[in-house]
């Protein structure tokens, strides 16, 4: 098998909303939520994404602020990716997102190699965003604009610091 096969890319993508889930001007985000999942599940390329009971993560804690969602997948490489967030109902999704989300300065997306069967956790994700921010793009974590071959990619757990992680 070779190094690339044995790699997956893991992606986590988080979002500050504007209103409460159940607010009317979140409507046509969450109508958009299930057939867009759907949308991922079949696309070509896609390997696992994270998911509650139900069937989104809209619900899954992340940094412990209830005003942050959580996306999170694994994806068999880059151009699966990009081809899934690049089309279809994504991309019409994407061309909206001011209207439901906050901007955010600090890294919000990080990407990084695991290897091929590996399920990161929400403590994964947080630790990779967190060396993001603090250490800019490195193998470890890294972004669309600076991405880094699948060398090596072995998950590290348990690296949030205290108070900032979650159960999950």
């Amino acid at each position: 098998m070779s190094e690339a096969a044995a790699a997956e890319l893991a992606q986590v993508n988080l979002a500050r909303l504007k209103f409460p889930l159940d607010s009317p001007e979140l409507k046509d985000f969450v109508n958009q939520l299930d057939p867009v999942n759907a949308d991922a599940d079949t696309a070509d390329g896609f390997v696992w994404r994270l998911q509650s009971e139900g069937g989104d993560a809209t619900d899954i804690p992340v940094f412990g602020d209830e005003w942050l969602i959580v996306n999170m997948s694994v994806w068999r490489d880059l151009e699966s990716l990009k081809g899934f967030m690049y089309a279809g109902r994504h991309r019409q999704l994407l061309a909206r997102r001011r209207e439901w989300f906050e901007r955010v300065a600090e890294a919000m997306v990080a990407l990084w190699w695991v290897p091929a069967g590996h399920r990161p956790t929400v403590a994964e994700a947080e630790a990779r965003l967190l060396h993001l921010r603090t250490h800019g793009p490195s193998p470890y974590a890294f972004t669309f604009r600076t991405l880094f071959p699948p060398q090596g990619a072995r998950p590290l757990l348990g690296e949030v610091p205290e108070g900032l992680g979650c159960s999950v």
